[in-house]
């Protein structure tokens, strides 16, 4: 149980996806505008992470293995995470039409985050065994999620204050970023 517990640590604070490895950047910076926007991509993320990893271990160990076809592994995953994503985005279209709309561009551009399919080749490169996949699949999205929360909160009090002009938007967006990676890099000492 104690391993467990150190493996989701490690990959929400420490080894974080989005701060420490610096993959999903795209998405991250594009819906932490607003609160409820970057809330809805964080749920859509765990949710697609979590499944992704589930089917892509699964995939691994009783398709390309045995069948000696490992070659075949990212353009697999590729495929397994887009069609996640469009399952996903035909859901939140039904039944969370404003979500849907709030996210916009962004949701396809779950399929070409690179932070699912690095968590999917993360699990496979460190030989995890099913439960410790579903740890650290859960855990990396959790720890996406916690920095574009934490994101979107100090962007959205960034817009009150005054920012002097060549630092506005984008620019103040990747400083703050920094910052935040910078704050996670404490936690390098923990485990």
């Amino acid at each position: 149980m104690g391993d467990y517990i150190v493996l989701a640590i490690s990959c929400i604070l420490i080894n974080n996806i989005l701060l420490a490895q610096f993959l999903g950047n795209c998405p991250f910076l594009g819906t932490s505008k607003k609160m409820e926007t970057a809330t809805g991509m964080a749920m859509a993320v765990v949710f697609v992470i979590v499944l992704a990893g589930i089917i892509t271990w699964v995939t691994e160990l009783y398709l390309l293995k045995p069948l000696d076809i490992e070659f075949l592994r990212t353009l697999s995953f590729i495929l397994i995470v887009a069609s996640l994503v469009q399952f996903v985005e035909m859901f939140l279209k039904k039944s969370i039409p404003a979500l849907y709309t709030g996210l916009g561009i962004f949701l396809p551009l779950i399929t070409t985050n690179c932070a699912v399919l690095g968590v999917c080749l993360i699990n496979i490169k460190e030989e995890y065994s099913f439960l410790e996949m579903l740890v650290s699949s859960f855990s990396y999205s959790v720890g996406y999620g916690l920095a574009l929360v934490l994101f979107a909160g100090i962007r959205e009090r960034i817009i009150l204050a005054r920012v002097p002009k060549p630092l506005q938007d984008t620019s103040i967006g990747l400083v703050t970023a920094g910052m935040i990676a910078i704050c996670f890099f404490a936690f390098k000492g923990m485990v």
